[in-house]
């Protein structure tokens, strides 16, 4: 349940968090990456209400990172699927989950395990550098001003640390 919006803020972490930042909302995300892609599937397995679903999916097809076709026309029912801006959020749930598992495990152990299809082994997702491919730590990265830096809601910190305040 969201208490606040976040869509004021000029934050690129804030703004992402306006359209998944609920509960339910990377739940499922991750049942259509698994491929369940109606709306009966999401209820059977999240047991989310029908009424928190339909606000869910409708965040998500707004937000452009789900599409919505109709497979049936009388009544008219949808199927789900991700939008390439969803399919570029499952890498993060895959480090996401993978974080879970080594620091909120369920007490029978991991429910899924990814395989990496193009070498075939199990892997771990993790974050890695774009340029170098290492993994990427909070120590190894350093902050700076991006083009949109600014001092705002939400970012006041963010500019103090940047060095983005007005000069006195």
């Amino acid at each position: 349940m969201r208490n606040t919006s976040f869509a004021s803020m000029h934050c690129s972490l804030a703004q992402s968090l306006e359209l998944i930042g609920d509960w339910w909302t990377p739940l499922v995300l991750r049942d259509l990456y698994l491929g369940l892609n109606r709306f009966d599937q999401f209820v059977t397995d999240l047991g989310i209400s029908r009424n928190l679903l339909t606000d869910r999916l409708a965040t998500l097809v707004d937000g452009g990172l789900v599409r919505r076709t109709p497979y049936q026309q009388n009544p008219v029912r949808y199927s789900y699927e991700l939008t390439d801006a969803g399919q570029e959020l499952v890498p993060i749930l895959m480090a996401l989950t993978a974080w879970g598992d080594r620091w909120a495990t369920p007490p029978a152990g991991q429910p899924i395990r990814f395989t990496h299809t193009t070498c075939g082994k199990l892997t771990t997702p993790t974050v890695c550098c774009s340029e170098c491919g290492e993994q990427l730590n909070m120590d190894d990265v350093a902050p700076s001003p991006g083009p949109g830096g600014r001092t705002a809601p939400g970012t006041a910190l963010i500019a103090s640390v940047l060095g983005l305040e007005p000069k006195a």
